[in-house]
């Protein structure tokens, strides 16, 4: 990890850290203190039969694509884009580029194009049911619950961008000529700000979006693939809720399942904002301020969100950094770049020329 990395994940501590203490660190230990180990244990059981779910939806979707990889191959590598989304401040999605990379390298049948494409359909097939979810429980909170209004504005623009870009993306796969345009308009950028190369770096990337377009195509010609995936993705987004359903519970605090499904959209909302790495100190801090407000005390609401995101967040990160050496050090030298397209696709180049 880069220094502004660490840095940024200090902050994100140190924020969860005030929090902790206002709410009082003493209740919270309290707390952890009298939790039932076996819901907990559960918990992390759910957690990882739901690893196992992202990837048995990305290996439907790269079979689609003509891609037919084992879940023994393909969850290693879920588990180091899980964990690169965590340390990158960049809305969940830092992972994702370098998940498809370790695919194209690890296999020289699949194109970067190509294993980019299955990974983009991948996310839109996890954020369509969560766009749905979202603004149901926006609505629902917005009558019931009584915060702020710019909390209420931001997740809504939140969620408007978030389609628009599915919408975006889906139209330039199925519509050629906006595909050219989006071509077009690229490669405009590329020669108002890369002078070196200009021309190779134009059909790079003319080349990488039509491979894209293709791919993309071929995944969303299949409407039973389609299907299953996103049936597969509801089934996701429900084991999610169901685990902090179960966290609470083995603290005792019995929450309403439709609060605990709209507290943890409303703060996966929020973590997909660029600002943190994994929202990491925001998540935690609205998931305690939400859960206290519909009836849960204080140190249970902390005790049980620092263990819920010890689950979901810490556990993805540690293993997925753990793994990661084995795919070697260029793709370690890829993290730093993750934020950044241009470089990651010159790395893919550099290397496919090698």
């Amino acid at each position: 990890m880069d220094k502004k990395t660490i840095a940024l994940l200090g902050i994100s501590v140190v924020i969860l850290l005030i929090m902790l203490y206002f709410v009082g660190i003493d209740e919270v230990v309290g707390a952890l203190k009298v939790a039932n180990l076996g819901l907990i244990a559960l918990a992390i059981a759910v957690q990882v039969f739901t690893y196992f779910l992202y990837t048995l939806r990305w290996q439907v979707i790269n079979r689609i694509a003509g891609m037919d990889e084992k879940i023994t191959k393909l969850l290693p590598m879920i588990l180091v884009g899980l964990a690169v989304n965590n340390i990158t401040p960049s809305g969940r999605g830092g992972g994702e580029p370098v998940r498809a990379y370790i695919l194209s390298k690890d296999n020289d049948e699949y194109s970067f194009d190509e294993t980019l494409a299955t990974v983009v359909a991948d996310r839109a097939l996890d954020t369509f049911p969560f766009v749905v979810l979202a603004a149901i429980t926006i609505s629902s909170m917005a009558l019931f619950f009584n915060f702020d209004l710019w909390l209420l504005v931001v997740m809504v623009i939140a969620v408007i961008v978030i389609i628009a870009i599915l919408i975006i993306l889906i139209y330039m796969c199925i519509n050629p000529s906006f595909g050219k345009r989006v071509d077009g308009w690229v490669i405009g950028l590329v020669r108002r700000f890369y002078k070196k190369n200009s021309e190779e770096f134009e059909n790079t990337i003319h080349n990488s979006i039509f491979g894209f377009q293709n791919t993309m195509r071929l995944v969303i010609s299949d409407r039973k693939g389609l299907v299953i995936s996103l049936i597969i993705s509801f089934v996701i987004w429900i084991f999610e809720i169901l685990r902090v359903y179960i966290v609470f519970l083995a603290f005792g605090a019995n929450v309403n399942l439709i609060i605990i499904g709209e507290v943890f959209i409303v703060a996966s909302l929020v973590g997909m904002i660029p600002l943190l790495p994994g929202g990491l100190g925001a998540v935690d801090g609205l998931m305690i301020i939400f859960y206290s407000a519909a009836g849960v005390s204080p140190s249970v609401s902390a005790a049980a969100t620092v263990i819920e995101r010890l689950i979901s967040f810490w556990m993805a990160t540690i293993i997925g950094m753990v793994i990661l050496p084995y795919y070697g050090s260029s793709v370690l030298d890829k993290i730093s770049d993750s934020s950044s397209s241009k470089k990651l696709e010159e790395s893919v180049d550099r290397d496919g020329d090698e």
